[in-house]
């Protein structure tokens, strides 16, 4: 009996000392998220509203001025850009877009074959996936370790390199697997395509009017040879935002619902520990009763 109750006991100091590594957790990711969650707050409706303009000027060109970045290819050479955490311990949030690149390398399988598939990885979780799977794959692991301080310039590098591999057709297509941030409970593993900018649909019959009207001041040609990078980053940047944000919400949320889960477990072992302790007791009481009673007799 006394084996058990020592064994009860030092489950119990295991569950406290992890119980307090998750709380730690909790209160660092808690820390991280409210300033990954206010840089892209702030930073989306400026990069959706680029991004919604970028569309928006390359669907009226109307075939007067043409951009290697909305120009549709054969598709012989892919390029699929996977943004992860570096960590674990986020509960579903790599395993979520991880499938979703599983989901493109599927679409893309033909071109996989044929030896024109490649993978970029921001974050480690994303390239230990796909290297253990995708070993057949073109693996681009220069940047795996951006996603630790995802500043502007290291961001700026990753998009150029991808627009300069498309410019010089290396990549016919560029897609990317992110996760968007709603909020701490909520992120959403996204598979979407980066380059060529897909041009919004107009319909057919829509009104001349109604399509959007740009004066553009210098020169057009001039104007969007600097715009359309630049706009082109700064969605880029808001991937990797939006995913850095969502580690944080969903490191804080597992390590929440750890927390809750190792005092759950330490109510169940006292309510064990201390059933067998009164066993315990009473077969003591009960042994020096009955010894008693045979002195007596």
């Amino acid at each position: 009996m006394s084996g058990q109750l020592k064994e009860v006991r030092e489950r119990i100091s295991s569950v406290k000392s992890t119980q307090q590594i998750t709380k730690a957790m909790k209160m660092v990711s808690a820390a991280k998220l409210r300033r990954a969650q206010d840089a892209i707050t702030d930073m989306r409706p400026y990069a959706d509203r680029l991004d919604h303009m970028l569309k928006n000027i390359l669907s009226n060109m109307d075939g007067d001025m043409e951009t290697s970045f909305g120009t549709e290819r054969e598709i012989n050479k892919v390029c699929i850009v996977v943004v992860t955490s570096d960590r674990g311990l986020c509960g579903a949030f790599n395993t979520n877009v991880n499938k979703q690149a599983a989901i493109l390398v599927e679409k893309y399988k033909d071109v996989r074959e044929a030896g024109g598939l490649s993978m970029l990885f921001i974050g480690k979780k994303g390239y230990d996936f796909a290297k253990r799977r995708y070993a057949d794959c073109n693996l681009i692991t220069d940047y795996v370790t951006y996603m630790t301080t995802p500043d502007h310039k290291h961001l700026a590098e990753v998009s150029s390199f991808l627009m300069d591999q498309f410019e010089a057709g290396e990549f016919d297509r560029v897609d990317a697997c992110y996760s968007k941030f709603k909020n701490a409970a909520l992120q959403f593993a996204i598979g979407l395509q980066y380059l060529p900018v897909a041009p919004v649909e107009i319909e057919e019959d829509a009104d001349a009017e109604a399509k959007a009207d740009y004066i553009f001041e210098p020169g057009k040609e001039e104007l969007l040879n600097h715009l359309i990078p630049s706009i082109l980053q700064t969605t880029f940047q808001k991937f990797v935002l939006d995913t850095n944000a969502s580690q944080h919400g969903a490191r804080m949320t597992a390590m929440d619902k750890a927390t809750e889960n190792a005092e759950d477990m330490l109510r169940g072992l006292k309510i064990h520990y201390n059933k067998a302790r009164q066993e315990a007791i009473t077969k003591e009481l009960s042994e020096i009763v009955g010894g008693a009673a045979a002195l007596g007799g």
